[in-house]
């Protein structure tokens, strides 16, 4: 019985410790994979409400997108392509849910700047991106940006580019992560995903 509690306190170690450990390059993260789960969270909306990730997935299909944050060009990009794509994706059967650790104030301005109508959400401590295997330690001169849009909760974490595929029980049907920022998967393959996911 002794060994038993000493090799469950020992998993629970190396578990809580795994977790503490953030890579320092996007080459070594180590994501959620196709067929686990998106974990249950509470994030913020842009109206700085508390929203359960979990119930959000619970009512539709969606295409959960992680992106970097309202200050960065090429998410700015990627979040106004899926915007034009929005009504082929809902047609689909799928809604749109992005996740940043932007505060909500700053969800609220880029709403407004790349004229989304999806859901953004604010996880601003990093824990869901920690949570998925996708964040990582940022460089010095991403400190400080990360730091003003976070409203200052965040200031050495950043997802790296990622779209998820989900079903209603938050199982991952296809990934998308790009280590490259400037590459982001285009919405017609991702269309095209989601046709053959029916």
């Amino acid at each position: 019985m002794k060994k038993m509690l000493l090799i469950f306190v020992a998993a629970l170690t190396s578990a809580a410790h795994a977790q503490s450990e953030i890579p320092k390059s996007v080459l070594d993260i180590a994501p959620l994979l196709i067929g686990e789960k998106i974990p249950e969270f509470t994030l913020k909306t842009a109206e700085n409400a508390d929203v359960n990730l979990s119930e959000l997935l619970k009512k539709k299909k969606t295409v959960l997108v992680f992106y970097r944050g309202g200050w960065c060009p090429y998410c700015n990009l990627h979040l106004q392509a899926l915007a034009g794509a929005e009504k082929q994706i809902i047609d689909l059967g799928y809604q749109i849910i992005a996740v940043s650790p932007d505060s909500p104030e700053n969800l609220k301005i880029t709403e407004e700047k790349d004229k989304v109508k999806y859901t953004l959400l604010s996880d601003s401590k990093g824990e869901l991106i920690k949570a998925v295997g996708i964040a990582y330690q940022v460089p010095e001169n991403y400190k400080s940006v990360i730091n003003v849009h976070s409203k200052g909760i965040n200031t050495s974490l950043l997802p790296v580019p990622s779209v998820f595929v989900v079903n209603t029980e938050a199982d991952i049907l296809f990934e998308y992560i790009s280590p490259d920022i400037k590459q982001r998967i285009s919405t017609e393959l991702l269309v095209s995903v989601l046709k053959n996911l029916k």
